[in-house]
């Protein structure tokens, strides 16, 4: 099933793709709900991003050769940290350069996207609370990373976390690659298989500390590859068996935006 999240006029509502249409989804996405009317062709209705949290989480380091080509250890627990949740931005829509940086570098993920509130979730209980996946893209300044010693504004900018181009559910994401291009090259690969903390340990690990409510996000970490992106650039994050988040580059006016 893929759930998408669309713009129609001012309105932003929930709906479903089937064969290339979406309908309407009567109900709450959360909770109880019925297919309802036909919206049109998948190809012609604007897609946002596909969830609207109140924080993101992501994992760092969760990639063994990632850590590596940073001259980083590999941590004996997930190291978290936060997005706000005005960096969020959906399919198509740019990324822009601040800036304050020179060096800004896609990150591609696979995205979690919960369901309902939940804390100190067990790992046999992760599918219960999961609403479904999604490709995300962990943009980072660099060089701010370097030089601030903690990561909040390095990964904190607008637009520094698209996410799309749908969720999908049910999804079993033990196993699937994890790409990133730039202008239709490859940059980024790796296997779910090869995180250090699977998706499972990670939401019940994230839940033991803070409360998980609907539509918060999971990123659960990159592997080895990431690189710089510059004005012009398109970049694509494709998660296997969900589909390719799709964004350009733009660089920031004169007033940052």
């Amino acid at each position: 099933m893929i759930i998408v999240r669309y713009k129609q006029g001012d309105e932003i509502a929930y709906g479903l793709a089937e064969r290339h249409l979406v309908y309407a989804l009567a109900g709450d996405v959360f909770g109880r709900w019925t297919k309802g009317a036909e919206i049109g062709e998948l190809g012609s209705v604007e897609l946002v991003a596909p969830c609207a949290p109140t924080k993101i989480v992501c994992v760092g380091r969760n990639f063994p050769a990632h850590a590596e080509e940073h001259g980083a250890v590999v941590p004996p627990e997930p190291l978290l940290f936060l997005k706000p949740p005005s960096a969020v931005i959906g399919p198509e829509q740019p990324i822009v350069l601040p800036l304050q940086s020179q060096q800004v570098e896609h990150e591609a993920e696979l995205a979690v996207v919960i369901g309902r509130r939940c804390r100190h979730v067990p790992p046999q209980a992760v599918p219960d609370v999961v609403l479904g996946y999604t490709c995300a893209n962990d943009v980072t300044a660099r060089d701010l990373q370097r030089k601030d010693g903690q990561w909040s504004r390095a990964k904190g900018f607008d637009t520094f976390c698209p996410l799309g181009p749908w969720l999908v559910t049910p999804f079993d994401p033990s196993d699937v690659a994890i790409t990133c291009r730039v202008n239709g090259r490859m940059r980024q690969f790796g296997l779910a298989r090869d995180m250090v903390f699977p998706v499972a340990q990670l939401i019940s690990y994230i839940s033991s500390v803070m409360t998980l409510e609907p539509g918060d996000v999971i990123l659960t970490g990159t592997p080895s590859g990431v690189g710089p992106l510059q004005a012009g650039d398109i970049v694509e994050v494709e998660v296997e068996g969900i589909g390719v988040l799709r964004n350009p580059v733009v660089a920031a006016d004169a007033d940052g935006c």
